[in-house]
């Protein structure tokens, strides 16, 4: 693949190293020209031509086939690789909810809007149509011919009711008769019969019969739901030191006689429908958005299908009938050659194997904070930075639950997006509210999928007398901030919390984010007046310090960027990193793109979606793209910029996308602490450079290669690098 790139008859201008950013220079292996060898003869393109762009929907493809690599890699453990196929599955699922019933909605509105990379809607949809095919198939070989196999080799087996022992099987037929037939509802399909409604990611059983009657035998057909109040795996007796399985979709149909007395059943199919799950919520005319939301909630199993999943041996005359009864098109069938619904792999996934798992390890607590019982006073000795999960969020919790018992604390603001299901922030925001404190939550009701949860926290925050504001009309927020106001012998002194993450114990587990503690008297300002403009009728839009969204993030960080480019063209040192999640703004790239061209070396870090082309010339030559997807969800925002030799440094919770910087609620803080600034870059963003496991290049044809490790150099996996640093 590297001699295939080198052998493109393009010269690249590299840019000169340089001593704040020495990862910028540009590799070979990072690029890949196929294709665009016009632009070098014809002079690069204008900024918005789509030939510039990849497609979003194509490059969010491209990151769970990252996902699925991780399946592939040999050197995981077992249960882990399982594990990231159960990922792979769960993250498909919602990219059907979510984009491609965006893109039905489009299409059925006859919305002709093009894409960033120049593509109708209904086009879109037929490409992705097209690529999935292929990383399903790898997903169903790899699934069927590796590690079933492997898992059996370790005696953990998902067997056919039909292999089962006499034992097993009488087993089975008394529990289907005792526990899983009272609960079936068996549906006929004719003309007295419409096609029953079938409810969001449920599983069913087609199934074929055939009935005698004067005029001869005839064909019916019946659907049947598995039942999701019952395990989908169910344990079933095995020699010692081995753990067997079979799913309840083959024990019910190997006892279908039992619903159909009378009836020959001839065959069963399993299919699986998936539906538009997004809220569809009117903000305006909603009165109250906390009961507009659960009846929001209560209509999501009810929206629009999107696909249709079948048993690849499923005929074509059942195929046809289903498509039509969901009103579907061939492009939204997908046959599967193995077990639908995937995601539930996490029964065996969570098995009690350590040998078939990552070794376990425990986040440490910074040195600052070991023994340290007032957490205020360290605070004021300096900022504070944690690297979850490698440090732990402990001290997130502590800082909370010390300001809901300390006498001197006055109140307590937050902003909360996705927390856990029993959630300790939660609790001490209760407890602060019950000990008097005044305590002001923004809990965002409109989180993807956590609705319900923050509905229930929501209340639990109103019964104690908390004041709970439920989101900003029009806008998610999506800001990860905590304000304390504390009266001190100086006078009211304000200590915050920043986050690139949620305010979830149990995500900080697996989700790399940076903490900041300051009580920096210019941010706490800021953040004062992002609480009032939240909570109140605050029309600030200008902040010292913090960038926000809507307001002055985007203008900010074109600013900054354009600075860059500005010390390139004098000849002064410049260079940007950014280590985010996304990127799909065409201002933010058109941005780039122009910093490129004025000679900034950029080093982008983007582990999902990208639509920046990197390596085109006269464009992007000078911008480098990787993705790194590991053992832990790469989920911090952060931003480097070398100004001249004058290095910022910037962290937060937004990424480069429209809705994070246009239509969210959002903060990015300067990291003002200049140890934390070198500790930021050197041993956070150099040692994810050094990274030759699970480093992906991302190519200019929107593909992405492996980061293969020279052969002078040794493997280095940053992720365990940085769990090493955090030992030690």
């Amino acid at each position: 693949m590297h001699d295939e790139i080198d052998n493109h008859n393009v010269e690249f201008r590299r840019p000169t190293p340089n001593r704040l950013f020495p990862m910028l220079s540009v590799p070979p292996e990072s690029i890949s020209t196929e294709g665009l060898e016009a632009h070098v003869a014809l002079g690069p393109p204008a900024l918005d031509d789509p030939s510039l762009y990849y497609s979003r929907e194509l490059s969010w493809l491209e990151f769970n086939d990252r996902v699925l690599e991780e399946g592939i890699d040999r050197r995981n453990p077992l249960l882990e690789r399982l594990k990231f196929l159960a990922i792979y599955s769960t993250n498909l699922d919602e990219y059907f909810m979510i984009r491609v019933a965006a893109l039905k909605q489009q299409i059925e509105a006859e919305v002709h809007k093009r894409s960033n990379d120049g593509l109708l809607p209904e086009e879109q949809l037929s490409a992705i149509s097209t690529r999935l095919r292929i990383s399903l198939a790898r997903f169903a070989a790899l699934l069927r011919e590796e590690l079933m196999p492997a898992l059996a080799a370790e005696g953990i087996e998902i067997r056919r009711y039909d292999d089962l022992t006499a034992s097993n099987r009488a087993n089975l037929k008394k529990l289907f008769d005792e526990r899983v037939f009272p609960v079936l509802t068996p549906l006929a399909v004719d003309q007295g019969h419409p096609f029953p409604y079938i409810s969001n990611l449920s599983l069913s059983l087609g199934v074929e019969l055939y009935e005698e009657t004067v005029e001869g035998p005839s064909l019916r057909f019946a659907r049947l739901k598995i039942p999701s109040s019952l395990p989908r795996l169910i344990p079933i007796e095995a020699p010692e030191g081995r753990r067997h399985f079979t799913t309840l979709e083959d024990v019910i149909a190997h006892n279908l006689g039992s619903l159909f007395p009378g009836m020959d059943v001839r065959a069963s199919y399993c299919f699986r429908v998936t539906r538009d799950a997004d809220l569809d919520l009117q903000e305006d005319e909603a009165d109250d958005l906390l009961r507009a939301i659960e009846s929001e909630l209560r209509k999501r199993r009810f929206g629009e299908p999107v696909r249709l999943e079948v048993e690849a041996s499923m005929p074509d005359h059942l195929r046809t009938m289903l498509l039509e009864a969901l009103a579907l098109e061939e492009v939204d069938l997908y046959a599967i050659d193995g077990l639908l619904g995937t995601s539930d792999l996490w029964t065996i996934v969570n098995l009690d194997r350590p040998d078939l798992h990552d070794v376990p390890f425990t986040p440490a607590i910074p040195k600052r904070l070991v023994g340290e019982a007032d957490i205020f006073a360290a605070i004021r000795e300096g900022d504070i930075l944690l690297h979850h999960p490698y440090e732990s969020f402990d001290p997130v919790v502590h800082f909370l639950k010390a300001a809901a018992a300390d006498p001197h604390v006055l109140a307590i603001k937050q902003t909360l997006y996705r927390t856990s299901g029993n959630s300790p922030i939660v609790a001490a925001l209760v407890e602060a509210a019950e000990n008097g404190k005044q305590v002001a939550t923004l809990i965002e009701l409109k989180a993807r999928f956590d609705e319900e949860n923050n509905i229930h926290w929501a209340r639990n925050l109103e019964r104690v007398g908390a004041h709970v504001v439920y989101g900003f009309p029009g806008m998610k927020v999506h800001a990860k901030v905590i304000l304390v106001v504390r009266d001190e012998p100086e006078g009211i002194r304000r200590y915050v919390h920043f986050g690139t993450g949620n305010y979830n114990d149990k995500t900080a587990k697996v989700y790399t984010d940076l903490s900041l503690f300051t009580c920096r008297p210019e941010l706490g300002e800021d953040v004062t007046h992002l609480f009032n403009r939240l909570t109140g009728f605050s029309k600030a839009t200008k902040y010292g310090k913090l960038l926000v969204a809507p307001t002055t993030l985007r203008s900010g960080f074109v600013e900054l960027i354009e600075r860059e480019a500005a010390h390139a063209r004098a000849g002064r040192p410049s260079g940007i990193v950014a280590k985010l999640n996304a990127i799909s703004d065409a201002r933010m790239v058109q941005s780039l793109y122009a910093a490129s061209q004025a000679g900034v070396p950029i080093e982008l870090i983007v582990r999902g979606m990208c639509e920046l082309r990197p390596g085109i010339a006269g464009v992007s030559e000078t911008i480098r793209v990787r993705s790194i997807v590991g053992r832990f969800l790469e989920h911090s925002r952060i931003f480097c910029f070398s100004n001249g030799g004058e290095r910022e440094v910037y962290m937060g919770s937004a990424d480069w996308m429209g809705r994070n910087l246009d239509r969210r609620v959002e903060t990015i803080v300067p990291v003002l602490d200049a140890a934390i600034r070198e500790r930021i870059c050197s041993g956070i963003l150099d040692v994810m450079e050094r990274d030759n496991c699970k480093t992906r290049w991302l190519r200019s044809d929107g593909t992405y290669v492996p980061r293969a490790a020279r052969e002078d150099e040794p493997l280095f996996c940053a992720q365990q690098a940085l769990l090493e640093f955090a030992k030690s």
